[in-house]
């Protein structure tokens, strides 16, 4: 998974965040203050080895946006995708698995086009969407699995 690396705003420690814990409000190593990811918030990055484990045992919703680096409808998406995780910290969890480095959890959801955006809850497929849909659309699924 990839790491946020953040200042903390009392004691100037640099502190590396896990992106798949950047949701957990999380604290300076050192002086133990609470350090809001806020904008530096990103999409948390999925493996086929830690894909189950990580939607499975999530506190909040999950978002998962199964796409592939030369698909040009993800190049699209992917800004949106990145303002929603922003926008829903604390809310949602919004995650990303590349499908040409991560076969196997593609095949198990069957995934036969990409982008395509699977929702979770409680480790459960809620809804999904096919396509690039548009920002407008995606907010209304991420407030009904809220």
């Amino acid at each position: 998974m990839n790491n946020i690396i953040l200042v903390c705003p009392s004691c100037s420690s640099k502190n590396r965040i896990p992106a798949g814990k950047q949701h957990l409000s999380p604290k300076c190593g050192k002086c133990g203050t609470v350090i809001n990811t806020g904008a530096n918030t990103v999409p948390v990055e999925l493996t086929d080895s830690d894909f189950q484990s990580f939607v499975k045992n999530a506190s909040l919703p999950v978002m998962v946006d199964f796409y592939s680096p030369t698909c040009g409808p993800c190049q699209s998406i992917a800004p949106i995708i990145s303002n929603l995780s922003k926008e829903y910290l604390g809310k949602v969890i919004v995650a990303k698995l590349d499908t040409s480095t991560n076969p196997g959890t593609a095949m198990h959801y069957q995934i036969r086009g990409v982008p395509s955006l699977y929702f979770f809850k409680n480790g459960e497929i809620v809804d999904q969407v096919v396509g690039a849909p548009p920002e407008n659309q995606l907010r209304q699924k991420l407030d009904s699995i809220i």
